[in-house]
């Protein structure tokens, strides 16, 4: 009878105490996986086998509908009705399309993932990058630049009228890149990173899938590329403390809210609203890009991209009306409830 009692209570053993012990390590990795940056009270389960991502390097995802800092949320389809309208009207523009709510990853996206030559545009992340290595402590925003000839290159910009051997701080220099959109002075920054392949190293370690340099500027045929949707990736980077230091951040907004073109997704909003952006002009693209607040404190990301017929200033209309019709969203009178309607 011993016998016969030991060999039944070890066969319960082997039968019931494994699954037990599999689903708890299951339910540890489940709880993991699902966590995002948004649940930052959660308390995650120490799984010491998951190695640490360096601090410059976006951690990769296999999600498919994750910006790199929140998960987008719904797909905002009371804004798809009147862009589409808009779409429609201007069937000759070719549209690249990305706007994201700060707070809650709603978003709309029309080709948002289709790369577009990214004239001045290419120059936001070229900041970024300057701004990553002054918090690296390897530039210093007081260095001194000396514009060399072969820096110096026609299209926006006033460097280029200046005497060769003409000094300019880091600063002053990356403020007129942004500003103003100066060609030469973006040059500049461009060799003081260490050039195109290194830059571009860095933009696929921000995990930018269409953003590359292919030549310094100006690229006047549209060889450098971006989307609108990893502009919009690069700002939520930015703001969510992913790519710079606190003051870092602060300063690069500062220097995008001088952007002296004000004709493209500016001209749409209304009165009292921000916008930090990087616009981009060529003959058969424009595009813009950034952080807009409303009077009433609702933050959005904007990216836009728009392939025209030569020079044609009807692209400039659409950016503008798709601008207002985003802007009339986010800052509509949110209507009050009573609590039946709530229930």
């Amino acid at each position: 009878m011993k016998l016969r009692w030991f060999l039944l209570s070890l066969i319960s053993i082997i039968l019931f105490s494994s699954p037990v012990k599999a689903n708890s390590n299951s339910n540890k990795i489940n709880s993991y996986n699902n966590w995002s940056p948004n649940q930052s009270n959660l308390q995650l389960p120490p799984l010491q086998f998951i190695p640490p991502v360096p601090s410059n390097i976006v951690n990769p995802t296999n999600f498919p509908n994750y910006t790199g800092v929140v998960l987008l949320g719904r797909e905002i389809s009371e804004l798809k009705i009147p862009i589409n309208k808009l779409i429609t009207r201007y069937k000759f523009l070719t549209p690249g399309i990305f706007f994201m709510d700060l707070e809650t990853g709603d978003y709309i996206s029309i080709n948002g993932n289709k790369a577009f030559p990214a004239a001045s545009t290419i120059k936001y992340p070229i900041l970024i990058a300057l701004f990553q290595e002054v918090d690296a402590g390897r530039i210093k925003l007081n260095e001194t630049l000396v514009m060399q000839r072969r820096y110096v290159v026609g299209g926006s910009g006033n460097m280029q009228y200046q005497r060769v051997g003409s000094k300019f701080s880091v600063l002053k220099t990356a403020t007129m890149m942004m500003t103003i959109s100066d060609n030469t002075a973006t040059n500049m920054i461009i060799a003081r990173l260490g050039g195109i392949a290194k830059l571009n190293q860095r933009f696929r370690s921000w995990g930018l899938q269409s953003t590359a340099l292919q030549r310094m500027l100006g690229d006047f045929n549209g060889t450098n590329k971006t989307s609108a949707k990893d502009l919009v990736r690069l700002s939520a980077l930015m703001v969510n403390n992913q790519l710079l230091s606190a003051q870092s951040k602060s300063q690069v907004i500062g220097i995008m809210y001088g952007c002296h073109n004000r004709r493209l997704l500016p001209s749409g909003l209304g009165y009292g609203a921000k916008i930090a952006h990087k616009t981009g002009t060529l003959r058969f693209v424009l595009g813009d890009a950034g952080i807009i607040e409303t009077p009433s404190g609702k933050r959005y990301y904007a990216g836009i991209f728009v392939r025209r017929p030569n020079n044609d200033d009807r692209a400039r209309d659409f950016i503008r009306q798709v601008s207002q019709v985003v802007y009339g969203y986010f800052e509509q009178p949110k209507v009050s409830r009573t609590p039946a309607e709530n229930f």
